[in-house]
C-alpha cells in the first residue's frame, strides 16, 4: 500500500487517448471553476470587481445554462432541462439573463450548476459511447453544416477556459483564494 494518494477526479490522464485527453482537461476546468466558487455566502457570491458585472454567482448560473444548452440542444436538439423558459437563450436579452444570479441562494446556484454539469456529463458519455469524436451533432452553421462532438466539446472547454480565468479573479477578491487546482482532498461542500 503506498502513501500518495490517488489522483484526485480532476486529474487528466497522463497518457490517454483524444477523448481522454479532451474530457480530462474539460473535467479538470469544471472541478477548478466549482473550487473556485466553493463554499461562499450570497455576498461572497455578489462581489464584483471594478466596474465589472461579473459575480461568481452569475458564473455558476451561465455555466449551468451553457451545460445544458450544449448537451441538450446542441447535442440532440432537446429542450434544455432549465428553471426558466429556455428559449429565450436564443435572444441576446435572454442569454444575458443566465448571467443574471439575483434572488437566487447559494445552495440554489450550487445546485443548478452542480445537477446542470452531471447531466451534461452523462448526456455526452452517452453520445460518445454511440459515435464518438467525429459524429454530427443538432448544431449547424446558416449553410447547414452540422458541427460534430469533437468541435461542441472543444467549445465548451474554451468557455470554461475564459470564465475559470474570470472566476480566479473574483475569488481572490473575495477572500485571497488563489491556486490552479484545487488541493487533493478537496471536494464541493
Amino acid at each position: 500500500m503506498s502513501d500518495v494518494p490517488s489522483d484526485p477526479p480532476w486529474e487528466p490522464p497522463l497518457a490517454g487517448s483524444e477523448i481522454e485527453h479532451l474530457l480530462g482537461a474539460l473535467n479538470r476546468q469544471r472541478w477548478t471553476f466549482r473550487w473556485k466558487a466553493d463554499g461562499l455566502d450570497a455576498a461572497g457570491l455578489e462581489l464584483r470587481v471594478g466596474s465589472s458585472a461579473l459575480t461568481l454567482g452569475g458564473l455558476l448560473k451561465h455555466l449551468a445554462a451553457v451545460e445544458e444548452l450544449a448537451s441538450s440542444w446542441q447535442l440532440a436538439g432537446e429542450e434544455p432541462d432549465w428553471p426558466t423558459d429556455p428559449g429565450r437563450w436564443r435572444t441576446s436579452e435572454g442569454w444575458e439573463e443566465t448571467l443574471d444570479a439575483q434572488g437566487a441562494t447559494p445552495a440554489e446556484l450550487y445546485a443548478l450548476y452542480d445537477s446542470a454539469v452531471e447531466r451534461a456529463r452523462a448526456r455526452f458519455a452517452g453520445a460518445l459511447d454511440r459515435g464518438g469524436l467525429d459524429q454530427d451533432v443538432h448544431s449547424s452553421a446558416p449553410n447547414g453544416q452540422h458541427a460534430n462532438l469533437r468541435r461542441l466539446l472543444f467549445d465548451k472547454l474554451e468557455e470554461y477556459a475564459r470564465h475559470t480565468g474570470h472566476a480566479d479573479l473574483l475569488r481572490e477578491a473575495v477572500d485571497g483564494r488563489v491556486g490552479e487546482d484545487p488541493p487533493n482532498d478537496w471536494r464541493p461542500s
